[in-house]
């Protein structure tokens, strides 16, 4: 781990995550290629049992903001997560390496982050010029944010909520001791 670069792991936060391309290469410059993240990611979700609270594929790197796994840990899951798509993507020399090697771990630890990590995560797309609103950009979780919109990835927010209330599930709070 390079000198300095602290994780903080089973505290119970949000993580904000980003990883990226080797040597930022556009990998995900695809309908297809993007979608294999998308179902990557809902499927490593399954597995290690997170929340995904947002997340976005770019041409050359990805943002995600999720809880930690409820099952193994963070790195773990990433892992999992970068090791499935490198795997099954097609790009021009197999040779190279799909993935950086190490990943951005930023702890989210208030709300007011968490609103401010979401909002830079769905406006990426239009920044870079790929679309004119967040909306637009089908690789994202901003359409699920602006109509409840169930997509690939399931998204823990306020409709998902609501959605598990009218079924009459009413998730509990366990006790570590």
């Amino acid at each position: 781990m390079p000198w300095g670069l602290k994780r903080y792991q089973q505290v119970r936060q949000l993580h904000f995550i980003t990883f990226c391309c080797h040597h930022r290469a556009p990998y995900f410059t695809t309908p297809e290629a993007r979608n294999l993240f998308v179902s990557s990611l809902e499927r490593a979700r399954c597995w290690y049992g997170f929340y995904v609270v947002g997340y976005v594929v770019m041409p050359e790197h990805v943002h995600l903001l999720i809880s930690e796994p409820e099952r193994s840990n963070l790195a773990v899951a990433v892992q999992m997560m970068k090791q499935i798509v490198s795997r099954k993507a097609k790009r021009p020399s197999a040779q190279d390496p799909f993935w950086q090697l190490r990943y951005y771990d930023f702890n989210v630890w208030s709300e007011r982050k968490r609103v401010e990590k979401l909002r830079y995560i769905h406006n990426n797309p239009v920044k870079r010029g790929l679309v004119v609103s967040p909306e637009e950009w089908e690789w994202s979780s901003s359409r699920h944010y602006a109509s409840g919109e169930e997509r690939v990835v399931e998204i823990e927010s306020w409709w998902t909520a609501k959605r598990r209330e009218a079924l009459g599930v009413h998730p509990t709070v366990r006790r570590v001791s």
